[in-house]
């Protein structure tokens, strides 16, 4: 007796066909923010490298953000771009990669974060259809958003907003990648919330933070839980 699939497990395999998913994957030093409008969850604390997307044109927020060693002493310091949107059309269950366009290490990181320039590339070498605009939008700070507060820019509204809308740009001429269809573009983007700190309070929330990024990633497991204890009692 010949076995015969049902009808239901058919449609069924169908749907998870075309369900599945192409991904894209940034390096340690880049952030997602935003796609297509929707903010894109997170920790402060854990990075999330790879990012599933379905066929079509998807607007991707994502921001350069490292610690790097300081010009005049032993010491680290932070730092990090304005968002930048990245237009990619996926038009296949492909693997892409985003890296810096000078190569897997950025270089200048201080120069390199004022416009970060950047390729996107398909592991299987195929061409990629995709664009790179550049904003303006600033944040001082991720204290008040930690700690429950509303001091700062909220950072991932703006990128939100400017992914689910057209952005007006103008072209840039940087030289598009091998094999890639690309072109790169800068943009002048209004912020979503204004900075209500005085510059004197902003620039000691920006030390805070940068401190409070310092311990953490150099602090092991135990004072990372005992830390987040602490603080979830503060709200």
């Amino acid at each position: 007796m010949k076995s015969i699939m049902p009808i239901t497990a058919l449609i069924a395999l169908l749907g998870a066909s075309s369900a599945m998913a192409a991904n894209l994957t940034i390096p340690m030093a880049f952030e997602y923010l935003a796609i297509d409008g929707k903010k894109i969850e997170g920790s402060l604390f854990n990075h999330k490298s790879d990012l599933d997307l379905t066929r079509g044109s998807h607007k991707i927020a994502i921001r350069y953000h490292d610690m790097v060693q300081d010009d005049f002493s032993d010491s680290e310091s932070f730092v990090k771009s304005s968002p930048f949107i990245v237009t990619l059309n996926v038009d296949g269950e492909h693997d892409y990669t985003l890296q810096p366009a000078e190569g897997e290490v950025v270089k200048r990181p201080k120069s390199f974060a004022k416009s970060p320039q950047v390729i996107i590339t398909r592991n299987d070498g195929g061409s990629v259809n995709y664009k790179v605009t550049q904003t303006n939008f600033t944040e001082e700070t991720f204290v008040g958003k930690l700690f429950g507060g509303d001091n700062g820019q909220d950072i991932e509204v703006a990128a939100a907003a400017a992914t689910g809308a057209a952005v007006t740009a103008s072209a840039v001429t940087t030289p598009p990648p091998v094999a890639a269809k690309t072109q790169v573009e800068a943009a002048t983007l209004p912020t979503a919330v204004p900075t209500t700190l005085p510059a004197n309070d902003a620039a000691s929330a920006e030390h805070a933070q940068q401190m409070l990024q310092y311990w953490w990633l150099h602090a092991d497991d135990k004072t990372r839980k005992e830390f987040m204890s602490w603080a979830i009692q503060q709200l």
